[in-house]
């Protein structure tokens, strides 16, 4: 019974939840993309062409902040980076693990939101891990993708719910995908 209770409490997805580390700069995704209304892809640019997100490149925070708030003191490492062209060395908070594939762009394209992993980034003063990211997890979306289905032109959208149009039409759509459920389709 010991045994059992310590390989539930110590699995991955327990650890993982709410993993939320320090930055180098602290960058408010609350303030950005609640408040300023930035997307996603103004700094994740790629996502929707590579299987990953990206951290963006010093020169994509100073797009604002060679005209914005310029003096601060919380954007000296920017500033820093910018001056020198050391890249400022984010602390990863999603990963998933190296026997595990991936792809962003793959999920963006059937219309997953970042929401359903990422959780309401637009609330978070400082990125956490919202969701277990298990192989669990995934199969769970991947047996039942419908819930976190929603239209390519909301998969940003943190506050978009579904409507009765878009109910009407989850079961062709979910029928259309066929998320693989097998061990190769994400360990390769």
């Amino acid at each position: 019974m010991l045994v059992l209770a310590v390989w539930i409490y110590a699995a991955p997805h327990n650890l993982q939840v709410g993993y939320a580390p320090e930055q180098p700069v602290p960058y408010s995704h609350r303030l950005h993309v609640q408040e300023l209304g930035l997307d996603c892809r103004y700094c994740h640019a790629n996502v929707e062409r590579a299987g990953e997100a990206m951290v963006p490149p010093t020169q994509t925070c100073m797009g604002c902040h060679s005209q914005i708030r310029t003096d601060s003191a919380m954007l000296q490492p920017v500033r820093d980076s910018w001056e020198t062209g050391k890249a400022i060395e984010w602390v990863r908070v999603h990963q998933v693990p190296d026997h595990a594939f991936f792809d962003h762009s793959v999920h963006l394209a059937a219309g997953v939101g970042c929401v359903s992993c990422h959780g309401r980034v637009d609330q978070m003063e400082v990125v956490r891990i919202e969701e277990p990211l298990s192989m669990g997890w995934c199969l769970d979306c991947h047996r039942d993708p419908g819930p976190n289905l929603r239209p390519r032109s909301e998969i940003t959208n943190m506050t978009w719910e579904p409507d009765e149009a878009w109910l009407a039409q989850i079961g062709e759509r979910v029928s259309s995908l066929e998320p693989p459920e097998h061990c190769s389709g994400c360990h390769r």
